[in-house]
């Protein structure tokens, strides 16, 4: 067979079924193979970039996938090299494949030939151009074993179309995965990671996405209900927890965080993190404020991530799954023993903290205060939904507002945050997952960025909704400049002379998302937003498209953050909750 025809059997028994691309002559031979081997799904992006967004929404939505993307390795590869960044950013684990130019053309500056693989490098966990046909399998075997071993992450694949199109010996039938590596915490570790727990008074679980990745967030439950802590999810991690658990803190943060969750994190005097990497968004960058007066035991599955951002008093490299056994063995044990303290009545103050430090969500404000969107969401969509978002304003006020009871159902590019990675993104978590209902976030520029992926969602039936608060501002800039007193090249409103109805608000997102097939509704007045909802599920259903909602707000609200990026100094620029009525959909009623 060809090499192509072997890496397409080679991706079935990996247990690729779906892949999103857009093909060129350089590719095309793979793509004949995708045909004619069979087997494989194939959703045709508008833009490249889209298709390596969509790979990740893929394996973001449910734990074994992996989302692959295919182009050409010219601008289709730089294209993708931002869903690369996105992906290792996070760890997780997608397959990007490249048609190059012919191995004699590499060096003269052939049309469309780039060194792809060079490019990717510094955003990849590998990043191969194959020059002998004979290494296509070895490569591709070598590509899932990477991925998925130790800290997950992308790889990068280069075909020549020579390369492509060479017959090969390979029997498919006979092929293996190879064994996938991941170190494992050693009984002594554990013991001596809990024997910190046994020495503290106020000790807290910080959550992290490799938590979700290595699919034991029920190990996580029960670890924490074993032993009374309560847990601080990262934004990462969020879902590992359920948001409505009696251990469950909150977040920390300089901006995705809770108030109440940042008071917890300070009164505590032990950290165990758990496949979380100190990102700092989460600890800011007042170390001493994040740090002081408490210890900290580390646990991550790559080795050097430990010690990266400061020195913990006890790290471990081992896979969250793994420790987590461990961790509950040793639990059990000492709670046989009668040796493990009691924590109920420091668990009782965070929640006690959870019911008290609220930020308001219900204004009546028009233009819409973006507060009472997220306070409406909240009352349209239950528990199973799983919310798709990127960067902003609109990305930080979810995460203060939004409630997530389950794990992956918060899907977010949380290092990189690309504008536009929102629409392709839940077009790939929609693929994976059509039974979970999948509700998107975005702010208008976010989603102008790629707006032409709605076009693939129309064609291919993938319903959701998806929620657009649209200011006209680049709001999370505009409110970044202002500690340097300026409001300069963010501001997007002017008179469509197509709309007036929308004033200064600029750009028509309903005309032009009907345009690309999909259905949409305008919302002006807070009361109509719960009712817009709902219709916006029934169209999604009835027609098998993605509804925008889109909520005209106010154009300035600053969101709550911290100035100083110090995690112990947030500033809350809007009136706090001080009556229940105030923030009616908060995770517990507020208590006076």
């Amino acid at each position: 067979m060809t090499a192509a025809a072997a890496a397409v059997e080679i991706l079935k028994r990996e247990g690729v079924e779906q892949a999103f691309g857009v093909p060129g002559a350089a590719i095309n031979p793979f793509y004949r193979e995708l045909k004619n081997v069979g087997g494989i799904n194939h959703t045709l992006a508008r833009h490249v970039e889209g298709a390596s967004h969509m790979a990740e929404g893929y394996t973001r939505a449910k734990a074994g996938n992996i989302g692959v993307c295919i182009g050409t390795s010219g601008p289709a590869g730089t294209d993708m090299i931002t869903g690369l960044y996105s992906a290792i950013a996070d760890s997780i684990p997608i397959l990007c494949i490249t048609g190059q130019a012919p191995v004699s053309k590499l060096h003269k500056e052939d049309f469309q030939a780039v060194d792809i693989a060079a490019i990717a490098k510094p955003v990849t966990k590998a990043a191969t151009t194959v020059l002998e046909a004979a290494q296509v399998p070895g490569v591709f075997q070598q590509a899932f074993h990477l991925m998925r071993s130790g800290r997950p992450g992308p790889v990068l694949i280069d075909l020549p179309i020579d390369v492509q199109l060479t017959e090969i010996e390979f029997d498919p039938e006979t092929y293996q995965p190879l064994p996938v590596y991941k170190p494992s915490a050693t009984r002594a570790q554990a013991e001596k990671a809990l024997r910190f727990l046994l020495e503290s008074e106020r000790p807290l679980i910080v959550a992290g996405g490799g938590i979700i990745n290595a699919d034991a967030t029920d190990l996580l439950v029960e670890f924490a209900e074993l032993t009374g802590v309560p847990v601080i999810s990262t934004l990462m991690g969020w879902g590992s927890i359920p948001d409505d658990h009696e251990l469950a803190a909150g977040m920390v943060g300089v901006q995705t965080a809770h108030r109440y969750g940042n008071e917890t994190f300070l009164a505590s005097d032990f950290v165990l993190g758990i496949g979380n990497r100190w990102a700092n968004r989460h600890t800011g960058y007042n170390m001493e404020a994040y740090t002081k007066g408490r210890k900290f035991v580390h646990v991550d599955v790559e080795p050097t991530q430990i010690g990266k951002i400061f020195a913990p008093d006890y790290g471990i490299a081992s896979d969250a799954k793994a420790a987590l056994e461990l961790f509950i063995e040793v639990a059990e044990e000492l709670k046989a023993a009668g040796t493990l303290p009691d924590f109920s009545a420091w668990a009782a103050s965070a929640q006690e903290r959870k019911a008290t430090l609220q930020r308001r969500t219900h204004f009546d404000n028009v233009p819409i205060k973006p507060q009472r969107v997220y306070e409406e969401m909240n009352r349209a969509f239950g528990p199973e939904t799983r919310y798709v978002t990127t960067i902003g304003l609109s990305q930080i006020a979810a995460a203060q507002f939004l409630h997530v009871y389950k794990p992956r159902h918060w899907i977010n590019c949380g290092q990189a945050g690309p504008l536009g990675w929102t629409i392709p993104a839940a077009i790939g978590a929609a693929t994976a997952d059509p039974e979970t209902p999948i509700v998107a976030l975005s702010g208008d520029y976010d989603f102008q960025f790629m707006i032409e992926e709605l076009a693939v969602a129309a064609q291919h039936k993938v319903p959701y909704v998806h929620v657009l608060v649209n200011n006209a501002y680049l709001g999370l800039i505009r409110q970044a400049q202002i500690g340097l007193d300026i409001n300069f090249q963010v501001n997007l409103e002017f008179e469509n002379i197509n709309t007036p109805e929308i004033g200064v608000y600029g750009v028509d997102h309903v005309k032009v998302a009907e345009g690309l097939g999909v259905k949409a509704i305008r919302v002006t007045d807070p009361n109509e937003l719960g009712a817009a909802f709902e219709e916006a599920k029934k169209l999604a259903a009835e027609h098998s498209v993605p509804v925008v909602v889109e909520a005209i707000l106010e154009r300035v609200t600053n969101i709550s953050m911290s100035r100083t990026v110090d995690m112990s100094n947030v500033t809350e620029f809007e009136e706090l909750a001080t009556l229940p009525e105030h923030a009616p959909t908060a995770i517990k009623p507020l208590a006076l």
